[in-house]
């Protein structure tokens, strides 16, 4: 795996001088809202050219508030308009950039997922706008008649390559390319390791690892493999399990 880089600041020039940083129309998505004070809600937005930014929407949670009800939502592509002059910014203006994306069944926890999934590696201030690509295009699929599971494989193998943590997909942690018909336990820091009884990684086939890499959705065995292996990867890189894993399990119906 790929070494983590630095993020990168997208606050400059008269914001690191102190001075009030203005943004305009920002294609945004809304991954985390929590009321805030009496009549405020405190937003976790997920921008274009910004990465990952906190503000303050004031006065949004009054009776006679001037945004439109239902407007500061997830899954409601936006385009966002905020002033900050530190860490946390100051909303401005909102609206929608097209019609709220529409889930059901098992596509809206895939999407919540999804969410908690870029609010936990994202950063703050850490522009990456092919990794806000990357989830825009997941949302467009989990909307449409994609596999869900494979839709989320697709991204997750997007989005930690654009954050530093991609994938070794070719080539097995000893050098050797990957083999469709061999099967192999994985290792975040290391790659795919020949399997062996008393390996104690997520083992998965040479093919879906390669199924993987060139993008061709697998079987529903392959496929439930590279769910565990992400979910290996993800909480190596997380030190921690997400609250969505939980959910899921408890939603799963009891045997007896």
């Amino acid at each position: 795996m790929a070494a983590r880089r630095a993020p990168v600041a997208a606050f400059t020039g008269a914001h690191a001088r102190g001075m009030p940083m203005r943004v305009d129309q920002q294609p945004a998505y809304l991954l985390h809202a929590r009321a805030y004070r009496e009549t405020s809600l405190l937003l976790e937005a997920y921008t274009r050219d910004h990465g990952r930014v906190g503000l303050v929407a004031r006065g949004v949670r009054r009776e006679r508030s001037r945004w439109p009800r239902g407007l500061l939502q997830p899954l409601q592509p936006l385009l966002l308009d905020w002033v900050a002059r530190g860490e946390l910014g100051s909303l401005t203006g909102a609206e929608a950039a097209s019609a709220p994306l529409q889930l059901a069944g098992a596509r809206l926890p895939a999407a919540m997922y999804l969410n908690e999934l870029v609010l936990r590696l994202s950063a703050r201030a850490d522009a990456q706008p092919r990794a806000f690509a990357h989830y825009a295009t997941c949302l467009a699929r989990l909307q449409g008649e994609a596999d869900p599971g494979w839709s989320l494989r697709r991204f997750e193998r997007d989005f930690l390559g654009e954050l530093g943590y991609g994938l070794a997909l070719v080539h097995a942690g000893d050098g050797q390319p990957l083999q469709a018909a061999l099967d192999y336990g994985y290792d975040p820091e290391t790659g795919a390791l020949p399997w062996h009884e008393h390996l104690r990684l997520p083992r998965v086939s040479g093919a879906a690892l390669l199924a993987l890499e060139r993008d061709e959705q697998p079987d529903a065995a392959a496929l439930a493999q590279l769910r565990v292996l992400m979910r290996g990867v993800i909480r190596h890189v997380l030190g921690g399990d997400l609250q969505s894993w939980a959910h899921a399990r408890a939603l799963q119906p009891r045997s007896g």
